[in-house]
């Protein structure tokens, strides 16, 4: 959705003007939080059980992301941005059921309803306005939003509730396609559409998974989004201390804190991708004891504060490594300047590629009808385009990779060919890591300045892959989901160096695609 609402945000001036409070410098389209809507509801629309609690949060999402775009559109005051996010809040609560029932042994009695209503309503808004303020840099929200909806989903699988194991894993996806155009530098921004429908949803899905019949603790909700509310809170008091109003607008966040102190955007960014990836491994390690989680919390909170406090007060800022910047720096572009590693890893990259994806159609034991009739449709599709519209070609070979590597792959996972025996499925394994080597090379290395270029966002890819496989818990660990995932990564980001490193030239890369597509369609039509 994304490429043809960013023309349609031109149209209707649903741009982000630049101004002193803002780290970019020209209008970028903030139409990302509409096509996340959009995207994320498609797949819950279409395989989530009917329910009060789906009904509430389809409601309550709706009416935030109308307010939303109003205030992308024209601009609204806080008065009506939280009318918006109450209203939304208050359906959650009185139409989903969704409840702050209990503190677990931090407070050991249940909290009276007449309490436990507006305390969630109250919390369900703090943490919508929490992720809306911490959009403020490329991919910060959306990456810290990914982060915790996967942690949510993880939960939520493990309690078998499944609605809100599709509606994380779809808000996940949803961030995924929007980060490929928010990484630094941003091509576009998701606005307090997706900010607060990120922030909401955070916060209802967190609370349903903790509430209620359940081991976890309902600490964790604090623990998977403790960095931004930390961040809001934290501003929120020096602003009143200040004598301002809370709402006010500056440049205290912890991300602005982070460049002042010397880190670059990408290194900002990172640092809090890094925090955050640390509470979320907290929260997995520490899911069932109160106690650890607030402590933990609570000691992650002073640390923090008392660091930004520390550097105010003493002038501290990060010093740049001479030895990196001047000497290894150096030698990396010498090394370069000779030409030769980008040769041999580029030539092995355009080679290798392609075959190993070839043989990966070869190794499925069954390839569904369904496949093959995809398959071939995707043949057709490059066909079509490589007669009437070549230039469109990277494109389309981006479209039909980003679907069928998966597919291919997950088939393999499903069940593979009798001839292939351990030995040679375990080279076939290792096969990715050689890939990846070379392919790693020629992104490092490469002197086109449109080539690939590698950002924050392969932190959370690389971050999440390694996660998943050592989850406590031998129903996930059985379906190999972390290898899976890892090796669709390294595939997917090896065709997509390949394309911008080839600048157009992709008849080679076109016709051995179209070579694997009609072989898995036929292995699905022959059986």
């Amino acid at each position: 959705l994304i490429p043809g609402m960013t023309n349609l945000a031109s149209r209707l001036q649903l741009v982000d003007l630049p101004d002193s409070r803002k780290v970019h410098t020209c209008p970028v389209p903030r139409i990302g939080g509409l096509a996340m809507a959009l995207g994320a509801s498609v797949p819950v629309i279409l395989w989530t059980a009917a329910s009060n609690f789906m009904r509430a949060y389809l409601i309550g999402a709706g009416i935030l992301v109308a307010f939303g775009l109003l205030d992308d559109l024209r601009g609204l005051g806080y008065p009506a941005k939280f009318a918006g996010q109450f209203s939304a809040a208050l359906a959650a609560v009185s139409l989903g059921g969704v409840r702050i029932n209990s503190l677990g042994s931090l407070l050991p009695a249940q909290l009276p309803q007449w309490f436990a209503m507006p305390v969630t309503v109250i919390v369900i808004v703090g943490i919508t306005n929490a992720i809306n303020l911490a959009d403020g840099l490329d991919g910060l929200a959306g990456g810290i939003s990914l982060l915790g909806f996967s942690c949510i989903a993880y939960f939520a699988y493990q309690r078998g509730n499944s609605s809100v194991v599709l509606l994380s894993l779809s808000l996940a996806g949803a961030i995924f396609g929007f980060l490929r155009y928010n990484t630094h530098p941003a091509s576009l921004f998701m606005g307090d559409t997706g900010s607060q429908l990120l922030g909401f949803s955070e916060a209802v899905l967190a609370i349903t998974i903790t509430q209620g019949d359940t081991p976890f603790s309902p600490v964790l909700p604090l623990i998977i989004l403790g960095f931004p509310v930390l961040d809001t809170l934290t501003v929120m008091v020096e602003r009143i201390m200040a004598g301002r109003s809370p709402f006010s607008a500056d440049k205290n966040h912890f991300h602005h804190r982070l460049i002042r102190l010397g880190l670059s955007h990408v290194e900002a960014v990172f640092a809090i991708y890094v925090l955050q990836a640390a509470m979320i491994v907290a929260a997995v390690v520490f899911k069932y004891n109160d106690r650890v989680l607030m402590a933990s919390y609570t000691l992650f909170s002073v640390l923090i504060i008392s660091a930004f406090v520390a550097a105010d007060r003493t002038g501290f800022r990060f010093k740049r490594f001479r030895l990196i910047d001047n000497v290894v720096k150096k030698k990396l572009k010498r090394v370069s300047g000779g030409n030769w590693i980008i040769r041999i890893s580029f030539t092995t990259s355009k080679v290798i590629i392609p075959l190993l994806f070839l043989l990966s159609c070869l190794l499925p034991a069954k390839v569904p009808v369904y496949i093959s009739a995809i398959a071939f449709c995707f043949g057709l599709f490059i066909l079509s385009v490589r007669i009437f519209a070549k230039n469109k070609m990277s494109a389309c070979l981006r479209f039909v990779f980003y679907l069928t590597v998966p597919l291919v792959l997950y088939l393999i996972y499903e069940g593979r060919v009798a001839w292939i025996g351990q030995t040679v499925f375990t080279m076939y394994n290792l096969s990715f890591g050689i890939i990846a080597f070379f392919i790693l090379l020629t992104a490092k290395f490469t002197r086109r300045k449109r080539g690939f270029r590698m950002t924050a966002m392969d932190f959370l890819v690389m971050f999440i892959a390694v996660l998943v496989p050592n989850l406590p818990d031998q129903s996930i660990r059985s379906y190999h989901p972390g290898l899976l995932a890892v090796e669709i990564i390294v595939l997917l980001f090896s065709y997509e160096v390949l394309i911008r490193e080839l600048r157009g030239k992709l008849d080679a890369l076109a016709a051995c695609t179209l070579a694997s597509l009609v072989l898995i369609g036929m292995r699905g039509v022959l059986g």
